[in-house]
């Protein structure tokens, strides 16, 4: 009997269940929306923030002594067709063409970049006429709303340069594939703040 125990007890040794961790299929596009959301959430403040301190001039120049329409045309210009060039990178995308996904991916980024130097370019010429942030309320929110927007291209531009190495080295992989979908979510959505900067901001700062 107590042979037959201990074989007993060594036969029922506890099982251990490897469990594999899978990762949903729809997770990354569904934690990018609720972030594009709060992104939302963060332009609203600042467009209401801009609408309430917009008229506040305290004797200083105001919009149309400052903005140069021309030139924000051009820099609106560049970020248009920048979404357009990220567009044909998703249909060479599509098609699996690695070349050609490099290629739009790579305009796009010189568009962004022209893009942010008008921007510099913009806010170096307003700061050499003295309207600086501290001039009045309605410069510290043309600052923090426009500055805002151009942080978060800027910080585009670096996240597709580092998707360009990504399908250099392992081409378009289905986690590939997931990256350039949030990045072109983002880029777009870019896009449209921007439309609302230069309609809210500069064309009714200037015209109204």
């Amino acid at each position: 009997m107590t042979m037959a125990n201990t074989t007993a007890s060594q036969t029922e040794a506890p099982v251990f269940y490897m469990t594999e961790e899978h990762h949903p299929q729809n997770g990354t596009m569904l934690g990018f929306w609720i972030y594009l959301m709060s992104d939302c959430l963060i332009f609203a403040i600042l467009f209401a923030t801009h609408g309430v301190l917009g008229r506040n001039y305290a004797a200083g120049p105001s919009p149309a002594d400052l903005f140069d329409l021309d030139l924000v045309a051009i820099n609106t210009s560049m970020l248009l067709f920048s979404s357009i060039t990220y567009g044909f990178a998703m249909l060479a995308m599509e098609k699996g063409n690695v070349k050609g996904t490099q290629l739009w991916l790579v305009i796009t980024g010189l568009f962004g970049l022209a893009f942010v130097g008008l921007e510099l370019y913009e806010f170096h010429h307003l700061w050499h006429l003295g309207a600086t942030p501290m001039r009045s309320g309605f410069l510290s929110s043309f600052y923090t709303l426009v500055a805002t927007h151009g942080l978060h291209v800027s910080f585009g531009i670096i996240w597709l340069i580092t998707l360009l190495v990504q399908v250099g080295k392992h081409g378009l992989v289905p986690e590939n594939k997931r990256r350039l979908m949030c990045l072109s979510l983002f880029w777009h959505f870019l896009d449209v703040v921007w439309i609302g900067v230069f309609s809210v901001v500069y064309l009714l700062g200037v015209l109204g």
